[in-house]
């Protein structure tokens, strides 16, 4: 049995997508030879698995970062804050050194290249487990081995924009 062909185009498609509301992460790693850093934002970005703790986001086969990320050991996946939209803005274009300039970087505890930007509302630092080719995408399945969390509001990308939360407070503890 196969899939029919869609009854739709692909910016029909693409607006449909947009009425889930996801949120906002930037992505960081370092080149394999002379390092230095990557990064860009993704709203494709969702859990895998609990145990062990993984999760899964997509990178068009059209991104320049493609071949880094696809040779990378490990990435820090950042969920940012509402307050972070500049940052957001920041990683979405550009040259890769201009995304950098002029920011704070860190190292997560297991030496991974970070943003120092302790306002994310969480990070993840995880080993690239395996990568899967789907469409005009390849999806990344990374098992996370460490991980923080904060409170505040995230920020949200919804129908084409960025967006707000109403809630700062977590559901449970």
């Amino acid at each position: 049995m196969t899939a029919t062909p869609p009854d739709f185009d692909s910016r029909f498609f693409r607006s449909a997508l947009g009425r889930f509301a996801t949120g906002v992460t930037v992505i960081t790693t370092e080149t394999a030879q002379d390092p230095k850093p990557v990064g860009l934002t993704i709203s494709s970005f969702n859990s895998v698995s609990l145990d062990p703790p993984m999760i899964l986001w997509t990178l068009s086969k059209k991104a320049s970062s493609l071949a880094h990320f696809l040779q990378t050991r490990r990435y820090v996946v950042h969920v940012l804050a509402a307050p972070q939209l500049s940052l957001a803005k920041r990683f979405a274009q550009g040259p890769q050194a201009e995304r950098f300039k002029g920011l704070a970087l860190a190292r997560a505890p297991g030496g991974t290249l970070m943003l120092d930007a302790a306002e994310c509302a969480a990070w993840f630092e995880c080993y690239n487990l395996t990568q899967h080719d789907a469409g005009d995408h390849t999806i990344f399945i990374g098992q996370v081995e460490r991980c923080h969390r904060n409170f505040g509001q995230p920020l949200v990308y919804h129908a084409g924009d960025f967006d707000l939360t109403p809630s700062t407070e977590p559901l449970s503890g």
